[in-house]
């Protein structure tokens, strides 16, 4: 009999026994599936998203041939691509002092093109005002389909109408037949179609007709001063060269004799030799290598693969053992082991082949239904559903590769049973290796040191083997530590004490299940780790332009300053305030510089006191000495002292470089979130409270002032004709504690009557409320068009701190997706226990179990398996999370003692919500299924012979 013959009956067998039990070996298709078709998802989506060249130069230039700029610098050089250019005497990109050219003389002859300018504005929404991008292209053009494709309505013809991209519609609050006013120039347009960019669906913008927009505006600017003239954006010409020509190598060295920079189709994807371009010699090779990408890849894959075999292997052994009588028949009739071995390899072929097929196609048909879902997300279309014939292949093959891996254990196992123990149904007794673990163990700690030393050294790729390595180990560790677990089950009741002794009598069947559930969460873990650690680090470096919870008010000039209540009325009204305003006052010397000449204006200064304690050790001479001695920790102290609070100082307040703002103790209340009585008793007594107490010297400061008057400030020259007068004055001052050296904006507040008696002058600037929320971008553009109709000239300033949402969506999928696998893995585990166990609950039947028996021991079994996985999972993945940190850190203090003012502060944080959510609710919850799902009634089964 050839091996095809043997083969062919192993797999009728095999397909037999999966059609006999169904349910089991949908359990396992679906385990293998469910990974195909995820990676499949992830390939196409990947590839689809991915433009290629072609589709990236018509996202860039449309159907034209070419994309002409002019860089304004002379004479330059490029490469094929158009990425790369100089100017021909090598002096670097940047210098802008070539003359301006009519491009459409470099046009090649025979050529039609289309011209692309932008230009800011602000415009009219359904909510009030808002400033956005307004572009003059002729999108109706056929040159423009590719890089702006029409949604629904029409484009816009001629004056008077625009096209808005979805975006801009929503935050405006705007629909296709509303029209919108640009406020600089006065000219109304009508919406007449939504448009999008296909490689950047975010985009909120307006697009015109060329002439529609920014020459009306620049009339209106040439016949009255009180409108800004636009600030226009270079123009850019989309070009169809000549037919059957196009625009050629030759038609682009001609054009950058000109100094207009082309980038053309024909020339990208089909390039000149390096010979024929003169700048090929001069720049250096760019390429990169992807080692780094290859590594990560593999480990995903293989870590995927394990995971699979994990969770489905003990589905075969249990398949293996309920047919051992069938195996015994086999070797009976003259099988050897030879035949055992590839009856049980023969359902993993079988149900490893149908898992992999059922999810490629799956994967393809969720990819093409939820297209429009992952464009959006993804920010751009599809250039097509791209699909790699040999990738799909390739991740078909790794679901049957993984079908035969999980059913090779199982099928070894098997074979060596001998017919006697297969016929009678003896399990026989098998010790646990003691060598294993010892094993594990060693790999645990090498694991750990390795991926230590990668990040202390910046190997990634050491980094990542040693969290293989050590997540390896603790897989090894897994069947002592299954069977540690039945010794604390003495004291529990009945249900929870034989579901403990279960799983630690039955290690083959729960130590995978276990596994697999640690593999899913360690990398969940490990990735939620480093982002949440990322995130700390991006909130402690990001700078707040003002206080977190507050929004201030403030005015450009006095006449402006007029308008404020109606604006403070304005913000009440469309704003959740919560609390009443804290108004604050502008302080200067001498005549305003604001409205007077630098060199005839006063001038304000808080003088610091000398000493080395009083300036930042980060800057200046000895710095980068210093950061070279310095810890991570160290100089985030250094940094956070009040002596370095300079570094990031704020005018939100529209004051001068001293800081100074006129205020009562509203302001403290409700800006600098100083709540003492003792301040506010002071500022009501007229002693100024000092924010940064490296300005004060034995409870005082010191102010210069420079009492400087111009001519042109007829009112006060009058009064202080003559040289500038300086006078330096000590106070006595409320010095806050430290931490408010970090306010944002303000040093000092001084009280409105020591202003005036020390000569200074003072008027109404602005006020600060305290919100419950950032202002949306609908209250925004109410108050801003409220202000705007009652005069402008005010401005409100909110602070919406660093963006996470992207981070929070991904440590949701990841909890998502780890909680499955916990669930998919524990509910596996139940059920093999259920299938295994069957004998020993017709014992409990018959011994007087109550029905609810079955239940709470499914119930608890089910919680065994995934408390014990979370918790193993939870602290596997924090070797790679801490050794990709230790990369992290290693760089920062690299860019820190290059520029000792730069943050390198790296600090690890663990994911407290998704590790509580896997680790108390997702066990339990796995329980409460297990339970529900389980029928409690119990029946006596009759033994077969």
């Amino acid at each position: 009999m050839s091996v095809f013959t043997g083969w062919r009956a192993s797999l009728r067998i095999a397909r037999r026994d999966a059609m006999r039990a169904k349910g089991r070996s949908a359990l396992v298709v679906a385990m293998i599936a469910v990974p195909v078709l995820g990676v499949t998802a992830l390939d196409v989506t990947y590839r689809s998203v991915t433009p290629t060249t072609a589709e990236q130069l018509t996202a860039e230039m449309g159907s034209a041939d070419a994309l002409f700029s002019d860089q304004q610098m002379g004479p330059i050089e490029q490469m094929p691509d158009g990425e790369m250019y100089n100017d021909v005497e090598g002096k670097g990109l940047g210098n802008d002092t070539g003359p301006s050219v009519d491009i459409r003389t470099t046009f090649p002859k025979g050529s039609r093109a289309i011209s692309i300018q932008s230009v800011p504005a602000s415009i009219t929404t359904a909510y009030g005002i808002a400033n956005t991008n307004v572009y003059e292209f002729r999108t109706s053009d056929k040159l423009a389909r590719g890089k702006i494709d029409l949604v629904r309505g029409a484009y816009p013809h001629g004056k008077g109408e625009v096209a808005a991209t979805e975006p801009f519609l929503k935050s405006t609050g705007l629909h296709i037949g509303s029209f919108t006013t640009l406020r600089n120039s006065g000219e109304k347009y009508t919406i007449t179609g939504v448009v999008e960019q296909p490689d950047e669906l975010r985009v909120e913008a307006l697009y015109a007709d060329p002439g529609a927009v920014i020459a009306p505006w620049k009339t209106k600017a040439d016949h009255d001063r009180k409108v800004l003239p636009p600030n226009v954006g270079s123009k850019d010409w989309l070009v169809k060269g000549p037919e059957a020509v196009g625009v050629t190598w030759p038609h682009i060295m001609e054009a950058n004799k000109s100094g207009i920079l082309v980038k053309s189709r024909q020339v990208v994807l089909d390039p000149p030799p390096d010979s024929e371009v003169p700048l090929a010699g001069k720049i250096p090779d760019m390429s990169g290598s992807s080692v780094e990408q290859s590594t990560a890849l593999v480990t995903v894959i293989a870590m995927a693969v394990l995971e699979i075999v994990l969770l489905a292997g003990p589905a075969f052994a249990v398949g293996a053992r309920r047919s051992r009588r069938q195996l015994g028949l086999l070797g009976t009739c003259g099988g050897d082991k030879s035949h055992v071995r590839a009856v049980v390899l023969g359902g993993g072929l079988v149900l490893g082949g149908t898992g992999a097929v059922a999810g490629v196609v799956t994967g393809l048909g969720l990819t093409a239904a939820f297209r429009p879902v992952i464009e959006g997300w993804a920010g751009q279309r599809f250039g097509s559903l791209s699909l790699k014939p040999t990738e799909l292949l390739a991740i078909a093959a790794l679901g049957l590769i993984t079908g035969l891996l999980a059913a090779f254990a199982p099928a070894i196992v098997a074979s060596r049973q001998s017919v006697l123990a297969s016929l009678t149904g003896r399990r026989g007794v098998r010790r646990s290796s003691r060598v294993l673990p010892i094993l594990g163990v060693c790999m645990l700690a090498i694991g750990c040191a390795v991926a230590v030393l990668g990040g202390t050294s910046g190997e990634s790729a050491l980094a990542a083997g040693g969290s293989i390595i050590a997540e390896l180990g603790v897989l090894a560790c897994i069947p002592v530590i299954v069977g540690f677990l039945g010794r604390l089950g003495k004291r529990l009741p009945l249900s929870p004490r034989m579901a403990l002794r279960d799983a630690a009598r039955n290690r083959g069947r729960t130590a995978p299940a276990v596994a697999a559930v640690m593999a899913a969460v360690a990398g969940s873990v490990a990735i939620a780790t480093y982002m949440a650690s990322h995130s700390a680090e991006a909130e402690y470096k990001y700078i707040p332009s003002i206080t977190k919870g507050t929004i201030v008010v403030a005015s450009a000039d006095e006449k402006a300053a007029e308008r404020l209540p109606l604006a403070r009325t304005a913000v009440e009204r469309n704003m959740d305030v919560t609390s009443k305003p804290a108004d604050f006052r502008r302080v200067w010397a001498g005549s305003d510089c604001n409205i007077y000449e630098e060199n005839h204006c006063g001038s304000l200064e808080l003088v610091k006191p000398t000493g080395e304690a009083r300036s930042c050790p980060l800057t200046g001479k000895g710095a980068k000495e210093l950061a070279a001695r310095l810890s991570a920790d160290e100089h985030k102290k250094l940094k956070s002292s009040p002596a370095c609070a300079e570094l990031t100082e704020s005018g939100v307040f529209n004051t001068d470089e001293s800081n100074i703002v006129v205020a009562d103790a509203a302001l403290l209340d409700t800006y600098v979130k100083l709540d003492d009585t003792e301040a506010a008793t002071a500022l009501a007594a007229g002693t100024p409270v000092l924010l940064n107490p490296v300005y004060a010297e034995n409870g005082e400061v010191t102010v210069k002032a420079v009492h400087q008057y111009s001519e042109k400030d007829t009112k006060n020259w009058k009064l202080h004709p003559g040289k500038a007068r300086t006078t330096v004055d000590k106070l006595k001052v409320y010095v806050a504690p430290a931490k408010y050296a970090a306010t944002r904006g303000i040093r000092m507040i001084l009280p409105e009557k020591t202003a005036e008696q020390l000569g200074l002058h003072t008027r109404v600037s602005g006020s600060v409320y305290a919100v419950a929320h950032a202002p949306t971008y609908a209250e925004n553009q109410r108050v801003d068009g409220a202000i705007e109709q009652a005069g402008g000239g005010i401005w409100v300033q909110s602070e919406r701190g660093p963006s996470q949402r992207d981070e929070d969506t991904l440590l949701l999928i990841l909890t998502l997706f780890a909680g499955v696998v916990t669930l998919g893995a524990a509910a596996i585990t139940t059920g093999l226990a259920k299938a295994d166990a069957e004998a020993d609950l017709n014992t409990l039947s018959a011994v007087g179990a109550t029905e609810g028996m079955r239940r709470k021991l499914s119930g608890f079994q089910c919680v065994v398996v995934a408390l014990t996985g979370v918790v193993l999972g939870a602290l596997a993945g924090l070797v790679p999370a801490v050794a990709l940190r230790l990369i992290d850190l290693r760089e920062a203090l690299k860019v820190m003692r290059l520029d000792p003012t730069q943050s390198a502060y790296t600090p690890i944080v663990l994911p407290w919500g998704t590790i509580g959510v896997l680790v108390v609710c997702i066990p339990l919850l796995a329980g409460v299924l297990a339970a529900a799902f389980t029928r409690s009634r119990l029946a006596l089964a009759r033994r077969a012979g």
